[in-house]
């Protein structure tokens, strides 16, 4: 293999049309901090770049594992997955695995000297949740807890952690604002999971779909979205935000369709569905901070 190709596979393993997902949780802290006049730019850009190493870190141990455990075959219906076509070794893996944390971790380095010793656990708890997602004795994501997983870290820590670095305060705010973000992202997770239910049940892997079912999922789907749009509303009745904070409403026509591809589509069709849910995240993010912004 020639190096532009292993380049391309080593891409492919870090699932590029996810990280949204680890932009967001940024982004949304940030322009919180810009509205309360606490922001410092080199703190969010860091931040940035640790979010984006956690989620290829994560996405890496995940292939993996996934196939050291079985449920990552040529037959998967999702996109292709680099060990289990035989593109990268489990060696070569591992050692990337190593490599992407360590590099968070010491990146995280200056924002722990820069704000203090709450962030070193934030980044240690943030790197080890990404490994037990699905290695370890008791891997979140085959014991239903992959949601759990997501909404926390991509969505609470991400959020107000990233508040926190400008800010050094925790605030009501700053946990509501942190909810649409947990829970568009870890919509992501259940149309993936709900992709899959057949061969992750055959795999013996638990996710919340193959626990409790198709049905379940494309509820869990639609009842993540609606919280998600009634915290413009919380913030606008209760904390004194202007009508902007409402423009993520300009996203329900998406909503709307994603809801009714969860409903007709199956197998490789919800590909579409799965990339479609993280564009979907990443422009309610941008439309949200806008709004707290203003």
């Amino acid at each position: 293999m020639n190096d532009k190709s292993k380049l391309n596979s080593w891409l492919l393993a870090s699932r590029p049309k996810t990280l949204l997902a680890a932009v967001v949780p940024v982004m949304v802290g940030s322009a919180l901090a810009i509205s309360m006049k606490k922001f410092f730019l080199p703190y969010s850009l860091i931040a940035l770049l640790c979010s984006i190493l956690i989620q290829i870190g994560t996405n890496f141990t995940n292939d993996l594992y996934d196939y050291l455990k079985g449920s990552d075959t040529t037959k998967r219906k999702g996109p292709r997955r680099v060990l289990a076509s035989g593109l990268i070794t489990v060696k070569e893996m591992r050692l990337a695995i190593i490599l992407v944390f360590g590099l968070t971790f010491l990146l995280g380095l200056y924002l722990v000297y820069s704000v203090g010793i709450i962030i070193l656990l934030v980044g240690i708890f943030s790197i080890f949740a990404g490994i037990i997602y699905t290695a370890g004795p008791f891997p979140l994501a085959y014991n239903g807890l992959g949601d759990v997983f997501v909404f926390i870290f991509f969505g609470v820590v991400g959020t107000m952690g990233t508040y926190y670095l400008h800010t050094q305060e925790i605030s009501v705010v700053v946990f509501l604002v942190s909810i649409p973000v947990g829970a568009l992202i870890t919509n992501i997770l259940v149309v993936n999971n709900y992709r899959d239910i057949e061969e992750d049940r055959e795999a013996n892997k638990k996710t919340l779909a193959v626990i409790l079912g198709g049905d379940f999922s494309r509820w869990q789907f639609i009842f993540l979205i609606l919280i998600s749009y009634s915290t413009s509303v919380v913030l606008f009745l209760n904390f004194n935000y202007s009508l902007w904070i409402f423009l993520p409403f300009a996203t329900l026509p998406i909503a709307i369709i994603l809801i009714k591809m969860l409903y007709t589509l199956n197998g490789e069709e919800l590909n579409k569905t799965l990339e479609m849910s993280a564009k979907f995240a990443g422009l309610y993010g941008l439309l949200l901070s806008i709004g707290l912004i203003i």
